[in-house]
């Protein structure tokens, strides 16, 4: 039996498993999918066990996405451009890195059917993620993309590499179309994002957290009468690409999967 796992920290939240057990049930494939907490020294033995055939693919989630790319052989090209990996595999005997969060984002925004060009993003968030999501809204063609991070030299380091960017200290607020949480506050009940939700009416606000469904980054701009999504779409379509590549086939998107999670 082929073995999958998730690993991150915290990892209790991931449905990963949930979604992708579901799928190798559905297509009757000899394989388990498990999630396990890491510290960061545990993250090499990990991918050495990829390397030994004792697993045959890693998801990767927060803090650990750009950390296992000094444990991979090669990166493929939306890896290498967003430096982030959330997916590895073992092909011709080399540990491969990949990134699916890029082709999850974009399809979670045409799931719903929301045209990102021209649009003014506010990203709140410098950590593994955001560089897949400059790189997805940069492929929609948004008009300006402004960042706001906990550590702003974090930030600054992000805009070494995309120096389209504009950077806000964090806690301030900026006129936007679209307001997207990609940082890990709203994985427990009592995290608060500090910023000013009454100056926004009718825009969308985006969690890329997607359990708990509702996060008070969510609750609080709802109730001033915004649209809120959270990252359930941008997760089921990520799993997609990763199960594809890992087991040579496209699994069903459809109601019972989007009510599974």
């Amino acid at each position: 039996m082929k073995k999958y796992l998730v690993i991150g920290n915290p990892i209790d939240h991931s449905l990963s498993p949930k979604l992708h057990n579901y799928w190798i049930k559905e297509n009757n494939i000899n394989a388990i999918y498990e999630k396990k907490l890491l510290n960061k020294n545990n993250v090499q033995n990990k991918i050495e066990d990829l390397k030994n055939n004792k697993l045959s693919g890693i998801n990767v989630t927060v803090p650990f996405k750009k950390l296992v790319i000094s444990y991979t052989d090669q990166l493929t090209h939306n890896a290498a451009k967003s430096q982030s990996v959330n997916t590895i595999y073992k092909k011709d005997g080399k540990i491969i890195g990949d990134n699916t969060d890029i082709a999850g984002f974009i399809q979670a925004f045409d799931h719903i059917n929301c045209n990102l060009k021209n649009k003014k993003i506010f990203v709140l968030g410098a950590g593994g993620v955001v560089p897949s999501i400059i790189l997805g809204l940069k492929e929609k063609r948004v008009s300006e993309i402004i960042i706001s991070n906990r550590s702003k030299q974090k930030a600054e380091d992000l805009k070494k590499i995309f120096n389209e960017i504009k950077i806000i200290d964090w806690g301030k607020s900026v006129e936007a179309d679209i307001i997207i949480n990609a940082t890990s506050l709203g994985l427990r009940t009592n995290d608060e994002i500090n910023i000013d939700y009454k100056q926004y009416k009718s825009k969308l606000f985006y969690d890329i957290i997607y359990n708990p469904s509702k996060t008070n980054f969510l609750k609080k701009s709802e109730e001033f009468g915004n649209q809120i999504e959270n990252g359930k779409l941008m997760f089921v379509y990520q799993a997609q690409s990763a199960f594809e590549i890992w087991h040579g086939l496209k699994p069903k998107i459809n109601k019972a999967v989007l009510d599974l999670i």
